[in-house]
């Protein structure tokens, strides 16, 4: 998983997939159809990043999630 430095943690492309069952792509996808929420922050290098907190509120909330 992905730090700013010695900031809070932050979710790539890779691990909000990772939590959520699917392959990246999907991720890349659902941001590209607006179901993503809007990144928490932007990388030095242009790459958006999340907080587990914004990924874990979204995901219990997307269509076809399964509630446990």
């Amino acid at each position: 998983m992905s730090r700013s430095g010695n900031g809070p943690e932050l979710w790539s492309y890779q691990e909000i997939a990772r939590h959520i069952g699917v392959r990246p792509e999907t991720v890349r996808s659902y941001r590209r159809h607006g179901i993503l929420p809007d990144p928490d922050a932007v990388d030095p290098a242009g790459r958006p990043r999340w907080y587990p907190d914004t990924v874990r509120e979204w995901s219990r909330r997307r269509p076809g999630s399964r509630k446990v």
